[in-house]
């Protein structure tokens, strides 16, 4: 319906289609109108006042899509046409049903989004968990937009911390533990390596070597490696996470000379203490270390060596990387050494940064009482808690249990993360995040499943409908389902989830507001707001789909 209040005003004055949808506002109260335009900005080309285009403006747009058209000081209200609005609307999402929302902006092009990364022989982090959720989102928006988008799990499987695990196995290492318990065990011999100076020395030399290709080094890590993933493959089981490549920055190992080389042909290579550089100091971005003084390579090398090879390999418009906001600078450093090293593209290279999980007293969440968090464990006691609250509402068989458990625990996960602006710090509270009541992802779950519920009780299937009169809560919610599409967009475009989470709560507060006012069955207008609770079922299924969140028609 927005596009209406666009095309109309565009007739009239001379700015573009993007200026005047950039301008367009929703007013506060619905006395205002449904859409307002102000006028302030045609003020100096017009030679006029604002309240005197707003008048003309009123006098010259007539159209049966508004019920009216006012100006009210410097601002023009359009007060979209009920009727009209609920026809349009609900046909076209009954019609589109799940693509309704959808555009074809991407069509023929590559979106690569590099996302979840967990640190091999470490446990998957709660920030990791972050990075998963945001990053399987913001991949969903933008298939929905029309992109084909290639998922990578790129690991942390490389770099001096392994030359520490190897030093530290000879020394401490149980290959029985190491089987029973991997994660726990790698963990363990970790922290002991890095409290110990006198291993510092060593460890480096083992990297040095692994680097070389020792192959007792070699097996060592590749069986780090594979019992590591063997329980991430668990998690992300569980999350229903899938990726289209699994990767690491250990394959860039023998592919980074080109980088060094072309560093250095292009003069942007400094030798410094015997080791090389690039300074960005000009550039507010200080001095990027490239290559250590025994000639060991860091992660901003492969991440360069990376972003090249995947812009090669699949013709990339754009790389994104959903990353903790801890790597802001890492990313810009990036982007500016392969802006100068001559790739027009880098301008395409995104960092979709996120914020820390805190504990409910505000702190940090990364660790309780000294102990490392479990990511496994966390999930684990969700749906062992949602089993829980199900049961007090009523009593059911148990696979079905453990299905409907599993897909609220997860709603309450994802929901409780999405619903934040990505960058910002969330308290990762979940009582909170499973509570049935409220802004939370159960309560959406159970307004579908109540939606599902009336329409079960449909007698005659009717496509077709009547409209008689308008409620003010029918109209509102017609209103918010013609606004996806533009939620969509938005989301999409500034890659944030979260304006189509809080956009589902949105839709779910006037749907239940209805539900409670409004008889359906029986009533004189029932095939029209049978139709009406349809195409709401639809677009909260479209919205849930695009958080990761699945539907259940029964709770």
């Amino acid at each position: 319906m927005k596009e209406l209040v666009v095309k109309e005003i565009e007739k009239h004055i001379d700015l573009s289609k993007k200026e005047i949808e950039d301008l367009i506002e929703i007013p506060p109260s619905k006395d205002l109108g449904d859409y307002a335009f102000p006028c302030f900005i045609l003020s100096k080309t017009m030679k006029m006042s604002p309240d005197k285009i707003a008048i003309d403006l009123s006098k010259k747009i007539s159209s049966k899509s508004f019920e009216s058209v006012v100006s009210k000081g410097p601002y023009l209200n359009f007060f979209l046409n009920r009727n009209a609005l609920s026809s349009t609307i609900l046909s076209e999402i009954l019609k589109k049903k799940e693509k309704y929302g959808s555009s074809n902006i991407g069509k023929g092009k590559t979106i690569v989004i590099d996302m979840s990364s967990p640190n091999i022989a470490k446990p998957f982090g709660i920030g990791h968990l972050r990075s998963t959720i945001i990053g399987d989102s913001v991949s969903n928006l933008c298939k929905f937009n029309g992109y084909k988008v290639v998922k990578i799990n790129y690991l942390g499987d490389w770099g001096t911390q392994f030359g520490k695990l190897i030093v530290g196995y000879k020394k401490f290492g149980s290959e029985s533990k190491l089987k029973k318990d991997p994660i726990n065990h790698l963990l363990e011999i970790y922290v002991k390596v890095s409290s110990d100076e006198s291993l510092e020395e060593a460890s480096r030399q083992a990297f040095k070597e692994l680097e070389n290709g020792n192959p007792k080094y070699l097996s060592l890590w590749k069986k780090f490696k594979s019992l590591s993933l063997k329980q991430f493959n668990e998690i992300y089981k569980i999350l229903g996470t899938n990726f289209d490549v699994i990767s690491g920055e250990s394959l860039y190992n023998k592919k980074m000379s080109f980088v060094i080389k072309d560093l250095e042909k292009k003069g942007l290579l400094q030798k410094s203490d015997g080791a090389m550089i690039v300074n960005l100091e000009k550039y507010n971005l200080g001095v990027v270390l490239i290559q250590k003084s025994d000639g060991a390579t860091l992660y901003t090398t492969r991440d360069l060596a990376a972003a090249i090879d995947r812009r090669k390999k699949y013709k990339a418009e754009y790389l994104l990387y959903e990353v903790g906001s801890e790597q802001r600078l890492h990313f810009r450093q990036m982007s500016k050494i392969l802006e100068l090293m001559g790739y027009t593209w880098a301008k395409n290279i995104f960092h979709i940064d996120h914020g820390l999980y805190l504990g409910k007293d505000g702190k940090k969440f990364a660790t309780r009482k000294g102990k490392t968090v479990f990511m496994s464990k966390i999930l684990k006691e969700t749906i062992a808690l949602a089993k829980k609250e199900i049961s007090k509402r009523e009593k059911l068989p148990s696979k079905e249990l453990e299905k409907r458990a599993l897909i609220i625990a997860k709603s309450a996960i994802f929901y409780g993360d999405l619903k934040n602006y990505r960058s910002n710090d969330v308290v990762f509270d979940i009582q909170r995040f499973l509570d049935f009541e409220g802004n939370t992802g159960p309560y959406l779950l159970y307004t579908y499943a109540r939606a599902s519920s009336i329409l079960r009780k449909v007698k005659k299937n009717k496509t077709s409908f009547k409209i008689n009169e308008i409620s003010d809560k029918e109209k509102e919610i017609i209103l918010l389902l013609s606004q996806f599409p533009n939620i969509v967009s938005s989301a999409y475009e500034k890659y944030s989830p979260n304006l189509v989470a809080n956009y589902a709560y949105e839709i779910s507060k006037n749907f239940n507001e209805f539900y409670h006012s409004e008889k359906v069955i029986g009533s004189e207008s029932e095939a029209f707001r049978v139709s009406l609770i349809r195409a709401f079922s639809q677009i909260l299924k479209n919205s849930l789909s695009l958080l990761g969140i699945q539907t259940l028609e029964k709770m």
